[in-house]
């Protein structure tokens, strides 16, 4: 069986070691020269409902990623504002022993592989081709290639190229597998129905800041700076993460320690960071324009069933932000092992996995793809750690804290270590 992954963020890794790991010959075409993507200046694990989806998908046998990434946080069980338990990993290892583990457990990693074509048709992909010729065939594909940029969506429905970890000018910009196959893909838009979402965060290099900061973050992991009034900059209507557009986050510079200090707000004008005491010689480090914005999001989301096959395709699968309007590693990680576990079962002429709606991370599937059907839906973002889908999780009495009774639940659905063959 050979399963061809395109995009090497977190959905692309954990799409690539489900795959592996079920007994595949796994390809993980990237198109920058790092694994991660968004989660290469990321950092956020386990907080609020993450919890639950992390520990369902270890209960369920698809949690080595999580192990992994437990494994190189920098702080634990970190609480800030409309946040509790908090996990934070450090964005200078956790990419290098991903990628480590990958390559250790078989997948054949390429990076600085942009595709341009695909051969498809009739709803059946045979291979892909990168920009510089090389053709890569496969049974089955799985597009985790996200739904951010390119330059010119960041210009025309953002504030321009600023310079992100995505790197476009640099590796050439989003190009969607889906997109190629002919697929019809879907964009979201913000509240007021203008299309797209800026990423929700920027990062200070942390040395830059004041020695009292750093000490706070270095040890507690979390540093709240109050706002004067007139230094206040409300950019939260325009935020991808809706789970952090709480006025705390408007009122607040609030700082998290990934190795940068993760600064909670779209973007900040670098004039009135510098008039915060202890933010004198702020500087930026992603993105670099982190005063005048930051890059645009969800413009190519595939249409899909619940067992997250592209529908109008027999063999292309997806994964992360091209599955829906999710927002987050966790929920990256989670669409990914299922997106990979299905393109296995999918090579073998077997029936998909669709995951129960008494779980956490079937329902925040199902209730994503349903929403994303309606207008209303559309101008919304969903996620298991804030705003509409964490409300939703608690009133369904999804929000579990207790590992056994976690555990209890996924045996009682038939699930205990389904993604383990």
């Amino acid at each position: 069986m050979k399963v061809i992954v395109v995009g090497g963020g977190w959905a692309g890794c954990s799409a690539a070691y489900s795959a592996r790991t079920n007994g595949a010959e796994v390809t993980l075409l990237e198109r920058t020269d790092m694994l991660l993507g968004t989660g290469l200046v990321g950092g956020i694990m386990r907080n609020n409902g993450r919890y639950t989806a992390t520990e369902e998908m270890i209960a369920m046998g698809g949690g080595e990623i999580f192990k992994v990434i437990d494994a190189n946080c920098r702080h634990t069980n970190v609480n800030f504002p409309g946040h509790e338990h908090a996990n934070l990993y450090d964005i200078a290892k956790t990419p290098v022993a991903i990628t480590n583990y990958l390559k250790e457990i078989g997948v054949n990693v390429v990076c600085q592989a942009r595709i341009t074509k695909a051969d498809a048709s009739d709803g059946i992909i045979r291979s892909v081709e990168t920009a510089d010729g090389t053709v890569y065939e496969g049974d089955v594909f799985i597009d985790t290639t996200g739904t951010a940029g390119p330059m010119n969506n960041c210009s025309k429905y953002g504030n321009g190229c600023a310079m992100c970890i995505l790197r476009c000018p640099s590796f050439g910009g989003r190009v969607s597998l889906a997109g190629l196959c002919g697929v019809e893909e879907i964009m979201g838009k913000k509240a007021n129905g203008s299309i797209g979402a800026m990423s929700g965060s920027c990062k200070l290099y942390k040395e830059s800041l004041s020695q009292e900061i750093v000490d706070e973050l270095n040890e507690t992991g979390v540093a709240v700076i109050p706002l004067p009034e007139e230094l206040i900059e409300n950019h939260l209507d325009m935020k991808a993460c809706q789970q952090y557009a709480i006025k705390e986050f408007a009122e607040n510079i609030i700082l998290l320690d990934t190795g940068h200090a993760k600064l909670m707000t779209p973007f900040y004008t670098l004039e009135k960071l510098h008039k915060i005491p202890g933010f004198e010689n702020a500087r930026y480090e992603d993105p670099y324009s982190g005063g005048k914005g930051n890059s645009m999001r969800y413009f190519a989301m595939s249409p899909r069933n619940n067992a997250l096959k592209v529908e109008g395709m027999e063999n292309l699968f997806c994964a992360g932000e091209k599955a829906g309007l999710l927002v987050g590693h966790t929920e990256a990680i989670v669409t990914g092992v299922l997106a990979g576990y299905n393109a296995v079962q999918k090579a073998e002429g077997k029936e998909p996995l669709v995951l129960s709606r008494k779980t956490a991370i079937g329902e925040a599937i199902a209730y994503v793809n349903e929403k994303m059907k309606t207008e209303e839906g559309l101008g919304k973002k969903y996620t298991f750690s804030g705003s509409v889908f964490f409300e939703h999780m608690k009133e369904e009495g999804l929000y579990r804290m207790n590992k056994d009774e976690i555990g209890a639940l996924i045996e009682a659905e038939g699930l205990k270590d389904i993604f383990k063959k």
